[in-house]
């Protein structure tokens, strides 16, 4: 079930980003669990993770509905997150990391780079999407938690709803190519060198990689959703216009 539910997430997003489904559209169990060829338990879960992502918004009469957002708030909101988690990587460092953070964190980053060097060694050179998104998501969950500022962790939370800003919601598509590759062995190197100097108390040196981090994830979901909605332009043979056009311009906003 967890695999299958993965893949519906997947398949779900990919229709979101692309613009096949639109910003406001209702999305229902029943149109959908036939649409993807799915039973409506797996759905169910796929767009209850999709609204903790952002994508999705719960209506009052059932059902969801495809977020509605300005390019300004996209924009605004990762440079907020790269603020709070730059705080947040400072004051760990400052403090110094408890043993159990430590294990935590090296955990995911262990774990992190296997995901780079078996898409590396592989014939087809891509990255397992799903697992870096949950990898990524664990990484930046442990490090917030480990700030011990309930302020700042409550701040994050709230930033985070919104689409594309919070480290769930990476636009990997169901197939990487070498590209999205390159970006998450650019980010798993980011990860790398901000715990080295979490470990090694550089608190200057922490917050500015995890603000350096959180812009160049900013430009990478840019270039990832424009991959995305070309891609699926080239499938459906017409423009997409939508939520993935939105956010494809969210960095000059």
């Amino acid at each position: 079930m967890a695999v299958q539910t993965d893949r519906v997430i997947s398949e779900l997003r990919d229709l979101i980003l692309s613009g096949v489904a639109q910003p406001g559209e209702r999305l229902t169990e029943l149109g959908y669990a036939a649409r993807l060829g799915v039973s409506r338990t797996p759905l169910r879960l796929a767009f209850a993770e999709l609204e903790k992502e952002g994508l999705l918004e719960r209506l009052k009469s059932g059902g969801y509905r495809v977020r509605m957002f300005s390019i300004t708030d996209i924009a605004d909101a990762v440079d907020v997150r790269g603020v709070l988690e730059g705080l947040a990587a400072r004051l760990i460092a400052e403090n110094g990391l408890t043993s159990e953070t430590q294990r935590s964190l090296e955990s995911a980053v262990q774990q992190g780079k296997k995901l780079v060097d078996d898409a590396t060694m592989a014939d087809s050179q891509v990255v397992d999407a799903e697992s870096w998104r949950h990898l990524n998501q664990r990484f930046h969950t442990v490090l917030a938690y480990a700030s011990g500022n309930s302020a700042l962790i409550s701040a994050l939370e709230h930033n985070n709803k919104l689409p594309f800003v919070g480290p769930g919601s990476l636009t990997l598509p169901l197939v990487p190519t070498r590209l999205e590759t390159a970006f998450v062995a650019r980010a798993q190197s980011d990860h790398e060198d901000i715990l080295e100097a979490l470990i090694n108390r550089e608190a200057s040196r922490a917050e500015a990689l995890m603000r350096e981090h959180a812009y160049r994830s900013r430009q990478n979901k840019r270039k990832l959703i424009s991959e995305v909605r070309s891609a699926r332009e080239k499938l459906d043979g017409s423009p997409v216009i939508g939520l993935a056009e939105l956010a494809a311009h969210a960095v000059s906003a």
